[in-house]
Formats: structure tokens, sequence, C-alpha cells
């Protein structure tokens, strides 16, 4: 799956991140974003 438009939280920006935390924008991961992009695709990956 690719990345998604999520909001980073500690940058105050919407960025492209992927489901592991990866800032396509940023080159870099990232921790404290908005995941429910994710959280709507993937029921069964919850934990």
């Amino acid at each position: 799956m690719g990345p998604k438009w999520c909001m980073n939280y500690d940058s105050g920006d919407y960025e492209w991140i992927d489901e592991n935390g990866y800032s396509w924008d940023q080159g870099e991961y990232v921790y404290n974003y908005d995941r429910s992009a994710f959280d709507d695709d993937d029921d069964d990956d919850d934990w």
C-alpha cells in the first residue's frame, strides 16, 4: 500500500505518509501522525 495524505502532528502539516510511518515529504520516519486513513482500510490489522 502506498502513502496517504495524513496530518503530521509534529510538523502541523499534511504530508504523504505510508502505513509504516515513513513521510515521503520529509524522507524520514515520523511517529505522531493521523493513522485514521489507514485504520479505515485494514480492519484486520488492528491489535
